[in-house]
Protein backbone atom coordinates (compact mmCIF):
# COMPACT_ATOMS: atom_id res chain seq x y z
CA UNK A 1 0.00 0.00 0.00
CA UNK A 2 1.45 3.68 -0.96
CA UNK A 3 0.38 6.95 0.21
CA UNK A 4 0.06 10.21 -1.79
CA UNK A 5 -1.07 13.13 -0.48
CA UNK A 6 -2.07 16.19 -1.98
CA UNK A 7 -1.83 19.00 -0.35
CA UNK A 8 -0.38 22.09 -2.44
CA UNK A 9 -3.23 24.40 -3.40
CA UNK A 10 -4.29 23.90 -6.67
CA UNK A 11 -6.62 20.67 -8.66
CA UNK A 12 -6.53 17.47 -6.70
CA UNK A 13 -7.23 15.41 -10.13
CA UNK A 14 -4.38 17.53 -11.41
CA UNK A 15 -1.75 16.78 -8.85
CA UNK A 16 -2.57 13.07 -8.17
CA UNK A 17 -1.59 12.42 -12.39
CA UNK A 18 1.13 14.38 -11.95
CA UNK A 19 2.49 12.58 -8.40
CA UNK A 20 1.45 9.17 -10.30
CA UNK A 21 3.74 10.03 -12.91
CA UNK A 22 6.59 11.26 -11.10
CA UNK A 23 6.31 7.73 -9.21
CA UNK A 24 6.26 5.98 -11.91
CA UNK A 25 2.32 4.84 -11.67
CA UNK A 26 0.94 3.43 -14.51
CA UNK A 27 -1.90 1.20 -13.37
CA UNK A 28 -3.35 1.30 -9.49
CA UNK A 29 -6.12 0.44 -7.47
CA UNK A 30 -7.35 3.29 -5.74
CA UNK A 31 -8.38 1.59 -2.59
CA UNK A 32 -9.06 5.26 -0.68
CA UNK A 33 -9.46 8.65 -0.56
CA UNK A 34 -10.19 10.54 2.33
CA UNK A 35 -9.83 14.46 2.94
CA UNK A 36 -11.46 17.69 2.54
CA UNK A 37 -11.51 20.08 -0.65
CA UNK A 38 -12.47 23.60 -1.58
CA UNK A 39 -14.66 22.90 -4.25
CA UNK A 40 -15.48 19.79 -6.20
CA UNK A 41 -17.36 19.63 -9.38
CA UNK A 42 -18.84 15.86 -9.55
CA UNK A 43 -19.76 13.88 -12.78
CA UNK A 44 -23.11 11.60 -13.00
CA UNK A 45 -25.00 10.29 -15.87
CA UNK A 46 -28.80 11.61 -17.02
CA UNK A 47 -31.05 8.75 -16.38
CA UNK A 48 -32.91 9.20 -19.87
CA UNK A 49 -29.12 9.34 -21.80
CA UNK A 50 -26.93 7.72 -20.06
CA UNK A 51 -23.81 9.16 -22.31
CA UNK A 52 -24.78 12.71 -20.54
CA UNK A 53 -22.92 14.06 -18.18
CA UNK A 54 -24.31 16.21 -15.54
CA UNK A 55 -21.65 18.16 -13.98
CA UNK A 56 -22.59 19.33 -10.10
CA UNK A 57 -20.26 21.77 -8.24
CA UNK A 58 -20.04 22.31 -4.81
CA UNK A 59 -17.83 23.76 -2.00
CA UNK A 60 -16.06 22.79 1.28
CA UNK A 61 -16.59 19.52 1.86
CA UNK A 62 -15.67 15.90 3.68
CA UNK A 63 -14.60 13.52 0.65
CA UNK A 64 -13.91 9.86 0.67
CA UNK A 65 -13.99 7.21 -1.83
CA UNK A 66 -11.90 4.65 -4.39
CA UNK A 67 -10.85 4.21 -7.57
CA UNK A 68 -8.25 3.52 -10.38
CA UNK A 69 -5.40 4.90 -12.26
CA UNK A 70 -5.47 3.27 -15.71
CA UNK A 71 -2.21 4.29 -17.90
CA UNK A 72 -1.84 7.30 -15.54
CA UNK A 73 -4.87 8.16 -15.61
CA UNK A 74 -6.96 8.66 -12.52
CA UNK A 75 -10.58 8.02 -12.03
CA UNK A 76 -12.01 8.35 -9.06
CA UNK A 77 -15.74 8.03 -7.78
CA UNK A 78 -16.26 9.90 -4.38
CA UNK A 79 -19.01 11.03 -1.78
CA UNK A 80 -18.36 14.42 -1.15
CA UNK A 81 -20.20 15.46 2.56
CA UNK A 82 -21.43 19.04 2.74
CA UNK A 83 -22.77 21.11 6.03
CA UNK A 84 -25.91 20.03 7.39
CA UNK A 85 -25.32 16.10 6.66
CA UNK A 86 -26.23 16.46 2.55
CA UNK A 87 -23.93 14.30 0.90
CA UNK A 88 -23.17 14.39 -3.35
CA UNK A 89 -21.79 11.40 -5.21
CA UNK A 90 -19.95 10.72 -8.39
CA UNK A 91 -17.27 10.89 -10.71
CA UNK A 92 -14.65 12.94 -9.30
CA UNK A 93 -14.36 15.54 -12.11
CA UNK A 94 -12.08 17.98 -10.19
CA UNK A 95 -11.55 19.36 -6.56
CA UNK A 96 -9.48 21.96 -5.29
CA UNK A 97 -7.44 21.36 -1.91
CA UNK A 98 -4.91 23.66 -0.22
CA UNK A 99 -4.17 25.28 3.06
CA UNK A 100 -6.30 23.00 5.68
CA UNK A 101 -7.75 21.42 2.74
CA UNK A 102 -6.50 18.22 1.15
CA UNK A 103 -6.57 14.90 0.53
CA UNK A 104 -4.62 11.64 1.18
CA UNK A 105 -4.84 8.99 -1.48
CA UNK A 106 -4.28 5.47 -0.81
CA UNK A 107 -3.64 3.08 -3.66
CA UNK A 108 -2.12 -1.02 -4.42
CA UNK A 109 0.26 -0.42 -7.71
CA UNK A 110 -0.88 -3.55 -10.33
Amino acid sequence: MELISVRDKGDMIEALTRIAEQQGIKDAAVVSVVGAVRTFTLSTMKADNPREAVLTSGRLAELSGNGEITDGVPNLHVTCGLEGGQALAGHLYAAEVGGPYFVNVYLHRL
